[in-house]
């Protein structure tokens, strides 16, 4: 078992490295309009870009699933190796070109070695933690959400130079993060390996009725978390077109709003110790899915600080269920699969959110895009569903 001083050390480097390296997610996203203007005539390239990145990280969690690569090798080397290919292949998108499709490929090639990042990351701190898995999850998830809106905040800093200062720093910071892990952080006390890989093995957590329960209440969550965060710009711009003196600043807000789901983790990690990670979990899905169903209200509103402070709330509820649904996911989980099993629901959530960011571009173009984000409410209605059945989960 690891020393407390060590275990106090431990956490903060991967806390640190998840955050760089996860940095690459919405890199795309930050400096969409510059890319636009190489692909004037292409439809649909935000919801294209995003869901290629998704589907990356689907392929690339399935592979790493049914390979059972985080139980049988290494996850400290798994998650250096993948920072560093992810970080070149974020690169990509500098590149002199006319082909979207090629940009694609790029965004979806860093998506697939995200999968050796994201959940791996996951997948360590299970290793080094069982008791307060809620709260060293928290602050992981919370990495992974200040490095997903780090991009944009990065946007905003680098507004007198060239959009491609963005991806440079952004790799950078990828190829920092992998070293931090590979250096720093050797294999956890708690780690079982799994030998042999056997066919089937990343389908085994779900035999369980609790498993089977987290699960899908986490699916429910992954329906509305990455739509609200991919559309989130366009919600802001739009607000802008309607209401030209608001002048919103809408990279900068971006990144305020996601980033503030970060401390929402924390939060929610620490009320957990005393609550019990399913209680702060339904509450959380609820409030965001009551926000869905709130949202026509606060996007008709005239007030830019009425709407900022309801799309401040929705940030924080959105986000604080994340890190409990995966603690109770890691806590179901068989021991000898626990990172396949991790692994395995990653992939199946993130081929959710692409579903969903494509239901809601094509609505979109159907009806008033006021009322278009009710839709996500679906999501956090079945989740919380989900999470009632098996009452035995804490």
């Amino acid at each position: 078992m690891t020393s407390d001083r060590h275990s106090k050390l431990i956490l903060p480097i991967i806390v640190m490295a998840q955050f760089l390296c996860t940095s690459l997610w919405f890199a795309g996203n930050a400096v969409l309009p510059d890319i636009t203007k190489n692909f004037p005539l292409v439809l649909n390239l935000l919801a294209n870009l995003t869901s290629m990145v998704q589907f990356g990280f689907i392929s690339g969690t399935l592979v790493f699933a049914i390979l059972s690569i985080a139980d049988r090798f290494s996850p400290s080397k798994i998650f250096f190796l993948c920072a560093v290919a992810a970080a070149i292949f974020n690169l990509g998108i500098c590149l002199e070109n006319s082909n979207v499709n090629l940009l694609l490929l790029f965004r979806f090639l860093t998506g697939f070695m995200l999968a050796g990042i994201y959940p791996v990351g996951m997948k360590i701190a299970s290793d080094y933690f069982k008791d307060g898995l809620g709260k060293s999850l928290g602050f992981l998830v919370g990495a992974l959400v200040l490095g997903t809106a780090f991009p944009h905040l990065l946007k905003t800093l680098t507004t007198n130079f060239p959009w491609k200062y963005v991806i440079y720093s952004t790799s950078g910071l990828s190829l920092i993060g992998g070293l931090l892990m590979l250096i720093l952080v050797p294999n956890g006390p708690l780690r079982k390996v799994g030998q042999k890989l056997k066919s089937g093995s990343f389908l085994s957590g779900f035999k369980s009725p609790s498993f089977r329960s987290v699960t899908f209440g986490y699916f429910g969550h992954m329906w509305e978390l990455y739509t609200f965060w991919a559309f989130l710009p366009i919600i802001l711009l739009a607000h802008n077109k309607i209401h030209p003196n608001a002048e919103i600043n809408t990279s900068l807000i971006t990144f305020l709003i996601i980033a503030s789901g970060g401390l929402s983790c924390m939060i929610g990690g620490l009320l957990s110790e005393k609550f019990g990670a399913k209680k702060i979990a339904t509450i959380a899905l609820f409030s965001s899915g009551l926000c869905c169903l709130l949202s026509p209200i606060f996007l008709f509103t005239g007030s830019v600080y009425t709407l900022l402070i309801f799309l401040f709330i929705w940030g924080l509820f959105i986000t604080a269920d994340s890190p409990l649904l995966s603690s109770l996911v890691a806590k179901h989980a068989p021991e000898t699969s626990r990172g396949t099993s991790l692994t395995i629901v990653n992939s199946i959530g993130f081929a959710i959110t692409i579903i969903s960011i494509q239901v809601i571009n094509i609505l979109s173009k159907e009806m008033n895009s006021h009322y278009l984000y009710t839709v996500l409410a679906i999501g956090p209605i079945l989740g919380v569903w989900a999470l009632q059945k098996k009452s035995s989960i804490n």
